[in-house]
């Protein structure tokens, strides 16, 4: 993911690096599982429905009645930075996006400049979930302007504000690396402390970013493992992640590309009601 001032450079020591209802006009999501090693694609070891994207105001959209048709069934979208500054894209594309089936998510990428707190109020009262809306944290150093990364205890307060607000806890985006309190990005920047299993981040649900094809879970969600795996970035018809058939979405210019832990059941029941409660 991208803070809006800038691209991230990637993870340090990672290979790479960032419904309502169905109609029966689209094609059921194809598992990655099923793509054939050898055949130009690239098929992970570990089995997920590959389904769920993630975009921001820097990817352009041309229709999201294309992007559901590609088997695509959910969108999370960058929604605020920080205390201060919202998506200018959020609001009309939840619209659209809805309108043409697509699942719905929001996530907010976490700074220092402000308290948890005060990110957590912008980040509500930009997203306006409803119970069908999932939220997500993105927790990670933000390497364009390392002083400027979400601290641990900041992280852990917005997540607490979130949960007393809506009820229940949203996801938390970030690699092993950073989780388990080692140096990333381009200037080695570090957490305090790990997060730790007794940290209410651990009982988050996880979407984990790992761009390897056996991703390394953080030992905070080591006996949990993940709900969310991003597996690709900025995946476009020019850039494939893996292999030489880049996974591109049309409708878009780009997008990092996620597997879900389950079938499209799970899926829709996830995105209504069984996300993790207070």
């Amino acid at each position: 993911m991208i803070p809006r001032r800038g691209l991230l450079a990637g993870f340090a020591g990672l290979t790479g690096l960032s419904l309502a209802g169905c109609g029966s006009r689209h094609a059921p999501p194809v598992p990655v599982s099923s793509f054939a090693q050898g055949s130009g694609t690239w098929a992970p070891k570990i089995d997920g429905l590959d389904a769920v994207i993630d975009i921001s105001h820097n990817v352009r959209v041309s229709d999201f009645g294309q992007v559901r048709r590609s088997n695509i069934l959910a969108v999370i979208h960058k929604t605020t930075e920080g205390g201060d500054w919202i998506d200018p894209s959020y609001a009309p594309r939840r619209v659209e996006a809805e309108s043409n089936g697509l699942l719905w998510g929001a996530y907010h990428f976490g700074t220092r400049q402000y308290s948890g707190a005060r990110q957590a109020q912008n980040f509500l009262a930009a997203a306006r979930p409803t119970p069908r809306t999932l939220l997500a944290l993105d927790f990670e150093v933000n390497d364009y302007n390392p002083n400027n990364t979400m601290t641990l205890a900041q992280a852990e307060e917005f997540v607490h504000v979130v949960q007393q607000a809506t009820g229940r806890l949203p996801m938390v985006y970030t690699h092993a690396r950073w989780a388990n309190g080692g140096r990333s990005g381009k200037r080695g920047t570090r957490l305090s402390a790990p997060v730790g299993p007794n940290s209410i981040l651990a009982r988050c649900d996880l979407w984990l970013a790992d761009f390897r094809e056996e991703p390394e879970v953080p030992n905070a969600w080591a006996d949990r493992g993940w709900k969310l795996w991003q597996y690709a970035a900025d995946e476009t018809e020019a850039n494939a992640a893996y292999g030489s058939v880049p996974r591109a979405v049309p409708g878009i210019t780009h997008c990092d590309r996620n597997l879900f832990a389950g079938n499209t059941a799970d899926l829709h029941r996830y995105w209504g009601i069984g996300r993790p409660r207070a």
